[in-house]
């Protein structure tokens, strides 16, 4: 298999990868707790290419020996090979030297769809312009997924200043209550005085009408006596 068929293989599986990954984070509202068909047919397709383009890399390998774009193919094979999950990359074998291959787990599958090679608008571009290309596709990759972890860490931080603010806003909350609380038993306790001191003089009005009545007897009494 020439470099250009493997380099197109793997374009093939990196455009499959992102779109898988794409996919996954869209939100599901459907009901139907089993997986859609068109991500087994990428997961079916992804290992077929992953396999196909390892034979092929242990080939050239054979033939023309390590060169850059053959390890640059064995980059892009390794690092395609890790952005599966657990349990998908069964039945892709790696090219690291020590790494047993993982066991081959038998399931139904669609009949294999022949391999296409992408549109390109220049037809004549070489097997290191499409890598390049590759990498600066995983480049783009890796800056979306750092800019959303940053986007991941502001709202961490605008939620914990926000529960923070809550926080003080519920102790000046029981402090106001606090507050009214011993109010209102002031308040309370001034009303009972208000009260014995009206029920008193309520009392003690007839005495103090009669004391008044005698005090002006004897006014009159010193007056007409003079």
């Amino acid at each position: 298999m020439s470099l250009a068929k493997l380099t197109s293989i793997s374009t093939q599986t990196l455009s499959l990868l992102l779109e898988r990954q794409r996919m996954q984070t869209l939100p599901s509202y459907s009901v139907d707790p089993l997986p859609a068909q068109p991500d087994n047919q990428h997961l079916t397709q992804i290992v077929q290419n992953l396999n196909s383009l390892r034979t092929g890399i242990l080939a050239l390998e054979a033939k023309d020996g390590r060169s850059e774009a053959v390890t640059l193919l064995r980059n892009q094979h390794e690092r395609m090979h890790g952005m599966l999950g657990p349990g998908e990359d069964e039945g892709v074998q790696s090219l690291e030297l020590g790494r047993p291959p993982a066991p081959v787990r038998l399931m139904p599958s669609p009949p294999p769809e022949p391999v296409f090679t992408p549109y390109a608008d220049d037809p004549d571009a070489g097997p290191e312009t499409m890598l390049q290309t590759q990498r600066l596709m995983m480049d783009q990759q890796d800056n979306q997924l750092d800019i959303l972890s940053r986007s991941i860490n502001r709202q961490r931080d605008i939620s914990l200043q926000i529960n923070e603010e809550l926080d003080v806003h519920t102790g000046l909350l029981e402090e106001l209550d606090t507050d009214l609380g011993r109010t209102g038993n002031m308040l309370s306790g001034a009303r009972r005085r208000l009260d014995r001191v009206a029920k008193g003089a309520k009392n003690n009005g007839s005495a103090v009408t009669i004391g008044a009545l005698i005090l002006l007897l004897l006014i009159l009494i010193i007056v007409f006596k003079t």
